[in-house]
């Protein structure tokens, strides 16, 4: 493979025709949060709700909504993408097509849809396409994947306008890029990536917002 080709490949989302295969069995198995203390598989009940976010590396990304109150449970894994049960390695070789995202079961009575969007925008730079800093990559892409028709859908335009509306007033000249898809599915990355900075206090943090705060959720 050419340098231009594997160039490419980080900044072009791969072609499901030539995405790497993958595997039938999952690459690890779900265990327990270690900062909320409940199984990263949680699945949400009456009154909460669950969405996918794309922001970067999920290191950092992860801890961002762990510590957020009403949130029950983050987990780290890999999502819109072709590639069954990839690993980090293949991921990161831009020919899975996968997004690194932060898995987010919440509260909706305690956390409001549109105060964790607030959260997720303002969290970094939705505006750079395939990378977020120094980190780059169609894995690092700006990403948000939900229900298609739910309220967490209608929750995502509204703040995405919002948001659109307000870098547009702040001077800002690049438009949103964020990846917005019904939810597919959301394959948990390896164990020590599972709230990674809990894990390790000192370790990298790639997050860096916009500087312009989001009108969605300022009155919750």
């Amino acid at each position: 493979m050419s340098f231009m080709t594997m160039l490419s490949n980080k900044f072009s989302l791969v072609d499901p025709a030539m995405a790497l295969p993958g595997r039938s069995e999952p690459i690890m198995t779900p265990g327990i949060h270690t900062v909320l203390g409940r199984p990263l598989d949680l699945a949400p009940g009456a009154g909460e709700d669950e969405v996918l976010l794309g922001l970067g590396c999920f290191w950092g990304a992860e801890r961002l909504f762990w510590t957020l109150p009403g949130v029950l449970v983050t987990a780290v894994g890999y999502a819109g993408g072709h590639t069954p049960n990839p690993t980090y390695h293949e991921v990161c070789t831009g020919r899975t097509g996968h997004a690194e995202v932060v898995r987010v079961v919440f509260d909706t009575a305690r956390l409001s849809r549109e105060a964790l969007l607030k959260a997720f925008w303002e969290g970094h730079d939705p505006t750079q396409g395939m990378r977020q800093g120094n980190d780059t990559g169609t894995q690092y892409r700006s990403a948000i994947y939900c229900a298609a028709g739910s309220e967490m859908a209608a929750a995502v335009e509204a703040s995405r306008a919002a948001y659109a509306a307000a870098l547009k007033a702040a001077g800002h000249s690049r438009a949103i890029t964020t990846e917005v898809k019904p939810v597919g599915a959301f394959y948990f990355a390896e164990d020590y990536h599972q709230q990674y900075l809990d894990k390790n206090p000192g370790g990298y943090c790639g997050l860096s917002g916009t500087g312009v705060a989001c009108p969605a959720g300022l009155d919750v």
